[in-house]
């Protein structure tokens, strides 16, 4: 179909340089009807090629789209930790109540029960050693090329590493994270930390 279009086309080029000539004189009634006819066929040929190629085409495959991430995603997870420690050691509970009003020994009783459930809660869902194994007061060596994140660096500093000091304190470090993940989180709001509990009568 594509070869008869442009010999259609070719041939309408033709009349069309051929009825410019004087020698086309004789033909002058019949030119225009020739060019017409031939115009009208390679109109025709154009349009059925162009039906045929939409046919045969091969359907285009889109690329699934993956759903964007909730902006609220790793903020929901925060709070989401945050109400596992609610939950285990009542630490929101703690730390948001006024505590003028209580006793040392109620602290400390309320205390008790917020280092044993947060307690439970890091080491379940974190790795946490201590930078240094030597006990507070030891002497050590501050290596050269230390991360200066994992060395706080108090007193007299000169020079450039190795240090060698006194263990102040022997610092955490993390070694693995299993945080949990929430399978859904709200487009427009957070997750609640805990519920508000109502006893219905």
């Amino acid at each position: 179909m594509r070869n008869l279009v442009i010999a259609l086309a070719v041939i309408l080029l033709a009349l069309s340089v051929f009825a410019l000539v004087p020698a086309a004189a004789p033909y002058a009634d019949l030119l225009p009807k020739v060019i017409a006819g031939v115009a009208a066929l390679l109109l025709i040929a154009v349009f059925v090629d162009r039906s045929k190629a939409a046919s045969t085409a091969a359907p285009v495959k889109l690329a699934p789209v993956a759903a964007a991430p909730l902006a609220n995603q790793a903020d929901s997870e925060v709070v989401n930790f945050v109400a596992i420690l609610q939950e285990r050691g009542r630490f929101v509970d703690f730390l948001m109540d006024d505590i003028k009003g209580y006793s040392d020994a109620q602290v400390g009783a309320a205390g008790r029960v917020l280092h044993e459930g947060c307690k439970a809660v890091l080491l379940e869902h974190f790795g946490i050693r201590p930078m240094r194994e030597e006990g507070e007061g030891s002497k050590v060596t501050v290596p050269t090329g230390y991360a200066p994140d994992d060395y706080r660096l108090v007193g007299k500093i000169s020079g450039e590493a190795p240090f060698t000091g006194t263990l102040i304190h022997h610092g955490w470090r993390v070694e693995w994270v299993k945080l949990p993940r929430l399978l859904r989180a709200s487009a427009d709001r957070l997750p609640a930390i805990a519920p508000a509990e109502v006893e219905l009568r």
